[in-house]
């Protein structure tokens, strides 16, 4: 990041940017689902032990693709809450087929009627 983003609204396109290349996107999506997942477990069974579980799936998943498929600095060493909440959002939106429109208007992809990204 040229400067740092000093609002939400600058923040989420180069967020989007920087998970640019699908297969980490589709790294975050498993992190975010299983340390969701995790999270509720813990918290339904009281298995507190499986709290330990939320950070190692979100941030392993992240970080593994970071270093080996996007090759860049994870967000979150930044911008910790704007990466975690993007993350959901990010998640959310391709679950439900709208991030399309987010990755184009951040500029990954050229145009409306590039291949699907998500």
């Amino acid at each position: 990041m040229a400067r740092k983003a000093d609002t939400y609204g600058e923040f989420w396109p180069y967020y989007l940017r920087e998970h640019a290349l699908a297969p980490t996107r589709y790294f975050h999506y498993a992190g975010t689902v299983l340390a969701t997942s995790a999270l509720i477990f813990a918290l339904a069974t009281q298995t507190w032990w499986a709290l330990i579980l939320f950070p190692l799936f979100g941030y392993g998943f992240a970080w593994v693709s970071h270093a080996f498929i996007e090759r860049n600095k994870p967000a979150t060493f930044d911008h910790p809450l704007w990466s975690l909440i993007s993350d959901y959002r990010m998640t959310f939106l391709a679950f439900t087929g709208q991030l399309r429109r987010h990755l184009v208007e951040a500029g990954v992809i050229d145009h409306p009627q590039a291949r699907p990204a998500q």
